[in-house]
């Protein structure tokens, strides 16, 4: 009796069959390895700005606070982006022909605001507040990174769910004293954990609950 099937058979069937198992689990990797990768978060991306605005110069080497140009960051969920009448207090005085400031001039004379792109932003469905984070001792470099060396802004964190659970369920970890929450160059001491525990209790981090679905999906 002749045979059915060519010597290799044995040989395609298995291979087919690793398949089988092995391409779904492959693309379920993939697919997580993609959306959790910078590509996907847009993490370290330096966004098109319509001027090209360094923090390093302004916060880092001038130590302008956070708050002069973020004024709302200490009352409000959104920090407040700094109208142009902010940035001719000093710019009507220095730097009054530089080219690259051509748009905030033009901004001032035409009465039209500069349109900046946000950076760090969490998708719609989340809900995040600034003044409560302030408040209970989260430092701006916690979420933004080491905003005072940046030359271009760029997202340094990849404000992920996974990311933002990391804090909400062990805050001893990242709280700070409030009056170094605006601090770019505030460094982790090495008892964080003994000092943080210590900071959990007194600014009253109610630990229970913070990582309820409803705390950040209203």
């Amino acid at each position: 009796m002749a045979q059915l099937f060519r010597p290799g058979a044995n040989a395609v069937a298995g291979a087919v069959i690793a398949a089988i198992v092995l391409v779904p689990v492959a693309a379920v990797g993939l697919t997580y390895a993609y959306w959790q990768s910078p590509y996907a978060t847009r993490q370290y991306m330096v966004p098109r700005q319509p001027v090209p605005f360094s923090h390093e110069h302004h916060a880092g080497r001038l130590g302008l606070d956070c708050r002069y140009c973020h004024t709302s960051v200490e009352q409000a969920a959104f920090a407040g982006m700094p109208p142009t009448h902010t940035c001719m207090t000093c710019h009507s005085q220095i730097w009054t022909d530089a080219p690259v400031l051509q748009p905030v001039r033009d901004s001032l004379a035409q009465r039209q605001p500069l349109h900046w792109v946000r950076v760090n932003r969490v998708p719609d469905y989340v809900y995040f507040d600034h003044s409560i984070h302030v408040a209970k001792g989260i430092g701006c470099t916690s979420c933004h990174g080491p905003i005072a060396s940046m030359a271009l802004t760029y997202r340094a964190e990849p404000l992920t769910m996974g990311w933002c659970l990391s804090c909400h369920r062990h805050p001893e970890q990242f709280v700070r004293p409030r009056e170094h929450v605006f601090d770019a160059e505030w460094p982790t001491p090495p008892d964080q954990d003994a000092q943080g525990v210590k900071l959990v209790q007194q600014y009253l981090i109610r630990t229970t609950g913070l990582t309820d679905c409803s705390r950040c999906h209203r």
